[in-house]
């Protein structure tokens, strides 16, 4: 048989993602952050993507009709609801650009004009009070240093000490090599130093916690004898050896707790709190509340839903404009990208309020009573209810929260492992049994202190079937420490 080359058709199919899939997944899994993020880009890039901001108007499948509410009785039967509508507002009045310099809320005849001053006074010196007048870690330690020094050599290896400091307040370098590096007397480096130690916030610029303790103490007029001895042996602390702290310090219980309760109050890292940003709030992305008569209502956050259409006048008189294929090409695929991105948020809503919902009514229990009553409950439980695959619902509870009775949890917190009962009793819930092994220790005397086994057995006559390396790890991951160190610490009053 003779061998050569030859052409052949072969037809297969194959599963291929989408772009419109992927960015709808990718939707799904992000935060109302992210998502509000990735609309305004859209919004930039698209000119026939614009935002909705009229009132509330009916609504078509183009103007990301989300559905707003889940309403479950004491039965846990949902119904679908409307989503809640913002207060109108005119829609030729924009008062954002318009500064009213003398705080109130008078029109453009009592603020001087629009941007103007009541008194006609051309200076610009109150734009100044509209910026963020908080002083930065270096900024605020800088001027300081301006003050403190009037040699100009000091103040010259004050400020290269400032450049060396790190953001905690350390500076691990020595004294002999800064001398060294700037050709000065290493005398003249340590009084520079000590000098910075004692400026706001004090304990900065030291080599360590230890040095760093000190020096706050020192500036109380509270470091003694035998609170150096107690710096000495940070580690004995760290290891919750009272007695020993008490024999090398030379106190007895009462001195000891004072001297811990003290260094309690210092901070080991001064510079750190300086400069860090505000916590950012956690904005629920689904709203629920209890109904008059005992049932849950569930709603999504209309705060965090992205309200955008497509604009179909404008579409038209670009096609209508356009004369190049090429234009009609990105027309074309403008119009069919804000489309998907529509659906896409329609349908991210959609499942995230099916899922929270579902949610709300497995863990009823946990909402009237409290942690205790928390039910197992895996990814497989809520995809089979709500028609959906595990791994949507995975994605639709990563990075998504909801503000309950109870406070605002992560959707992810109401799925825990299921502990077995004992004699073929009902499982438990692993987040119910931890609440429950921090109550038991929290209970506990100092002529009682409960071992892991002892624990154990607790739990097994209230009909969980636990082992005790399980309870030495939910004990750990609770930051609790062992029945040696609790009875140890517990055996010196406090």
């Amino acid at each position: 048989m003779a061998l050569g080359p030859r052409l052949d058709l072969r037809h297969s199919q194959s599963l291929v993602m989408t772009p419109q899939l992927r960015q709808a997944i990718k939707l799904l899994q992000s935060s109302n952050v992210e998502v509000s993020a990735f609309v305004e880009e859209e919004l930039e890039r698209n000119p026939l993507l614009e935002r909705d901001e009229r009132p509330e108007l009916p609504r078509t499948a183009e103007d990301n009709p989300a559905p707003a509410t889940e309403h479950l009785d004491s039965h846990a039967a949902a119904t679908s609801g409307e989503m809640p509508t913002e207060a109108s507002a005119p829609l030729d009045a924009d008062w954002g650009n318009v500064y009213d310099s003398d705080g109130g809320g008078g029109g453009f005849a009592e603020s001087g004009g629009r941007g103007g001053r009541a008194d006609f006074d051309d200076s610009l010196s109150d734009i100044e009070d509209l910026a963020d007048g908080r002083k930065s870690l270096r900024e605020h330690l800088g001027e300081q240093v301006r003050l403190t020094f009037g040699d100009a050599r000091d103040r010259l290896i004050a400020a290269q000490m400032l450049a060396l400091v790190d953001p905690a307040g350390r500076m691990t370098i020595t004294d002999l090599q800064i001398a060294n590096a700037m050709g000065c007397p290493e005398a003249q480096v340590a009084g520079v130093r000590r000098l910075l130690q004692r400026l706001d916030p004090v304990g900065m610029f030291c080599r360590d916690l230890r040095e760093c303790l000190a020096v706050q103490l020192a500036d109380r007029n509270r470091l003694d004898p035998c609170m150096e001895r107690l710096l000495d042996n940070l580690d004995m602390l760290a290891r919750r050896d009272l007695r020993g702290l008490m024999k090398v310090c030379e106190v007895d219980s009462e001195d000891l707790a004072d001297m811990i309760a003290e260094l309690k109050r210092l901070d080991p890292k001064p510079g750190a709190s300086f400069d860090a940003p505000p916590a950012m709030a956690v904005v629920p992305d689904v709203l629920m509340k209890r109904l008059p008569d005992g049932g849950w209502a569930v709603e999504l956050n209309p705060e965090t839903l992205p309200r955008v259409l497509v604009n179909r006048g404008f579409h038209a008189r670009a096609v209508v404009g356009v004369k190049t294929r090429d234009d009609k090409a990105f027309i074309a695929d403008r119009l069919q990208s804000a489309t998907w991105l529509v659906k896409s948020l329609e349908q991210r809503a959609n499942t995230i309020l099916k899922v929270a919902a579902e949610i709300v009514r497995r863990q009823d229990a946990f909402f009237r009573l409290g942690v205790a009553h928390l039910r197992p409950l895996i990814l497989r439980d809520v995809a089979e209810y709500v028609a959906m695959h595990e791994s949507t619902v995975s994605r639709v509870t990563a990075n998504k929260y909801i503000a309950t009775p109870r406070g605002t949890f992560e959707l992810k917190y109401f799925f825990t492992t299921a502990i077995a009962g004992t004699l073929g009793g009902e499982s438990h819930s692993a987040e119910a049994v931890r609440f429950r092994i921090r109550e038991m220790i929290g209970a506990e005397s100092s002529e009682d202190v409960l071992s892991d086994d002892a624990i154990v057995e607790r739990l097994r006559k209230e009909g969980v079937d636990i082992a005790r390396r399980t309870v030495a790890k939910y004990r750990e991951a609770l930051r609790i420490p062992s029945s040696v160190q609790r009875k140890r610490e517990k055996a010196v009053p406090a």
